[in-house]
């Protein structure tokens, strides 16, 4: 099994490949629709059909991928291979997609749609598959928190990093970086601490039993973490994805949405060590419980935001950056945790992985078919200066994160003392 507590060393090693995968994100939902529908011509129709069938293609697929390699795991040569193999294909598929070979519109979107699901499905298997090799290298709430604090620390330098390439330096530099970047995480990846497997600690040479897709759905403690995450990840993709309607329309300060951003996602890296003592000293569901409360009485404050109000947003922001660092830290974990209790460390992080996944690809999914068709029913539109209709955008963009917000911290309280979650 792993070593009590991995050194920062060894758990950065593990945590790298993170930064890449955050980078290629954004890419991939922000830049790409206007890259093709602006910059190639492509019809917007014809592209959002496209880009919506592979989304739901993506997140679907995200289960079966988990069980997969769950059997990779099992082998770590096999291990290996998967993971500079997802690397090399997410690297050629990201150059591919930005640089089509083609013109017209019809060749363009055919060329788009292999790519893209070519590009989304080797996304997949490498968060899947670093999400599920750094469940499995186990210990105590201590290392699970560092292994975690380093993975999305390195993401979110990798968010920032891609907003700063893709605006200012052009898609020619963002795609060199990213293959950089790649590079060096799987490289790190496989010089770091290499996951435990149940086949492999037995000695035995019978291949092992892969478990099946809805093992982690059996167990009581994933069931309640998952809905607990589902809900606080709706409540943070709402706002995610009001933000700059809100900035434009409601503080009439665009200017101020790069600021506002930045320093969001910064103070929530920098918030990530003191949260891993909150994880040590007071347990990761109590600590979660005092994220979910601080990003609420940050958000109430969105209500009372008018025209010109940047320095008031900017403090909101500080705030739930701050917040954001326990949702970065908690939630993985105690998905380790849960493994561990339920018996199926070893054998089965990649079942749990894939599900995880599932439920974050589904957190923004949900989130846009929430606040997107209220909006347009309440009367708003982009670049709309009626009040009712502003008032409408600031209640779903503050409002309505709250409440499910609070919804969630309800259900954390009442479960803090659950075994699995502790």
């Amino acid at each position: 099994m792993a070593p009590a507590l991995l050194a920062h060393p060894l758990s950065a090693r593990y945590g790298l490949l993170g930064l890449p995968l955050a980078f290629v994100a954004m890419p991939l939902y922000v830049v790409l629709p206007q890259h093709y529908g602006q910059v190639l011509g492509v019809p917007l129709g014809l592209l959002g059909a496209v880009l919506l069938l592979t989304r739901l293609a993506d997140a679907l697929i995200d289960p079966l991928l988990g069980r997969w390699v769950d059997r990779l795991l099992a082998g770590a040569r096999s291990a290996r291979f998967a993971a500079v193999g997802a690397a090399t294909a997410l690297g050629l598929g990201f150059g591919a997609l930005f640089f089509p070979p083609v013109q017209g519109t019809w060749p363009l979107l055919a060329w788009c749609t292999v790519t893209l699901v070519w590009t989304f499905l080797a996304y997949s298997l490498a968060s899947v598959l670093h999400l599920a090799w750094g469940t499995r290298l186990g210990g105590d709430a201590a290392q699970r928190a560092r292994l975690v604090a380093w993975r999305e620390g390195a993401g979110l330098v990798g968010v920032v990093l891609a907003n700063v390439l893709a605006v200012q330096a052009g898609l020619v530099w963002t795609t060199a970086v990213l293959a950089l970047s790649l590079l060096l995480g799987v490289a790190a990846l496989l010089t770091g601490p290499a996951p435990w497997s149940a086949a492999g600690a037995s000695g035995s040479s019978v291949e092992p039993v892969i478990p099946s897709l809805t093992l982690p759905w059996r167990t009581q403690g994933f069931r309640r973490l998952i809905t607990l995450f589902l809900l606080n990840g709706i409540a943070s993709a709402i706002p995610a994805t009001l933000v700059l309607f809100f900035v434009n329309d409601r503080l009439q300060a665009p200017a101020w949405a790069p600021l506002c951003l930045a320093a969001y996602f910064l103070v929530g890296a920098a918030s990530v060590p003191l949260w891993l003592r909150g994880i040590a000293r007071i347990g990761p569901m109590r600590c979660w419980a005092l994220g979910m409360g601080l990003a609420t009485a940050a958000f109430v404050g969105v209500l009372g935001l008018g025209p010109g109000d940047t320095t008031g947003f900017l403090l909101i922001c500080l705030a739930s950056g701050v917040a954001l660092g326990a949702d970065l830290t908690v939630p993985g974990t105690l998905l380790a945790g849960v493994v561990q209790r339920a018996g199926h460390g070893g054998r089965a992080e990649g079942a749990y992985a894939g599900w995880w996944q599932w439920a974050t690809k589904l957190n923004l999914a949900l989130a846009a078919g929430l606040a997107l068709p209220a909006l347009q029913a309440l009367g708003y539109a982009p670049g709309s200066r009626d009040p009712e209709a502003l008032w409408a955008l600031t209640l779903a963009y503050g409002g309505l994160p709250c409440v499910v917000k609070l919804a969630a911290l309800a259900l954390c309280w009442r479960w803090r003392r659950h075994p699995a979650l502790a």
